[in-house]
């Protein structure tokens, strides 16, 4: 097995992001952390998902 750190590339950057001793990962950096945590409270980013009927409670069951 080889001996190189495990690495993958910071999603914010592109910088390489080490996993061991990096309390960001996968983020290279705790600033790249906060700009992506800013995207999602700007709602820059989203999870879409479709509303099907039986995903809401039905009024039966609130009886």
């Amino acid at each position: 097995m080889s001996d190189k750190p495990k690495t993958s590339s910071c999603p914010m950057c592109k910088k390489p992001a080490e996993r061991a001793g990096n309390p960001s990962f996968p983020f290279c950096s705790s600033r790249c952390r906060h700009l992506d945590l800013s995207k999602w409270l700007d709602e820059d980013y989203r999870v879409t998902t479709n509303i099907t009927d039986r995903s809401l409670p039905s009024e039966e069951e609130d009886e």
